[in-house]
């Protein structure tokens, strides 16, 4: 469990004590929803976001704006922005950033199918949703060009450090964060 994000050495062995103590069939129940859900969730077919069905809830849902796109890293980003409810546009999900220490490079993200998107559904903006580390500026720079014969592409103005992540900022900085994007030069 220590694999885990966010479940250090002691959490760890206090989620499996308390697992051990656990009745055996509440145990294989936490396991099966475990393998379930593995099974079940996959990536949405348009904005690469966490699904249960080929496309997802948010890309379906026709009271949605089509003329904005949001980037984000990660699902998590979404969830996170999502519970602002300040935005009403539609997402797509990068899968991560570029690293070359990590060995990613644009190939590995959903770079290509964000570029076909915009290029086909001509949004009238896309803001740029991506955390201000050093990986997270590189990617920002590199899409912002991609997007920007298309499009005009905005970013989030930031209230959190350098090297913040969007899931752990609360909802009332990320809501002032989408209010204050600008445009890249």
């Amino acid at each position: 469990m220590q694999r885990l994000p966010g479940v250090g050495p002691k959490s760890a062995q206090r989620l499996a004590l308390h697992i051990l103590k656990r009745p055996e069939s509440e145990v294989e129940a936490l396991a099966q929803a475990l393998i379930e859900a593995k099974k079940q969730i996959g990536l949405c077919s348009v904005c690469f976001h966490l699904s249960a069905e080929a496309v997802c809830e948010i890309c379906r849902n026709p009271n949605r704006e089509n003329q904005t796109i949001c980037v984000v890293v990660d699902s998590r980003d979404v969830i996170a922005l999502e519970k602002t409810r300040e935005f009403k546009g539609k997402y797509h999900v990068l899968g991560g950033v570029i690293s070359p220490m990590d060995g990613i490079g644009p190939e590995q993200l959903n770079i290509q199918a964000l570029v076909r998107r915009v290029s086909q559904q001509q949004p009238q903006e896309v803001i740029l949703a991506i955390s201000p580390s050093v990986e997270g500026e590189t990617t920002t720079l590199y899409v912002g060009q991609l997007l920007k014969p298309f499009t005009k592409v905005t970013r989030i103005a930031f209230g959190l450090p350098v090297g913040g992540d969007l899931e752990y900022a609360d909802e009332v900085t990320l809501a002032r964060a989408l209010e204050g994007r600008r445009e890249l030069d």
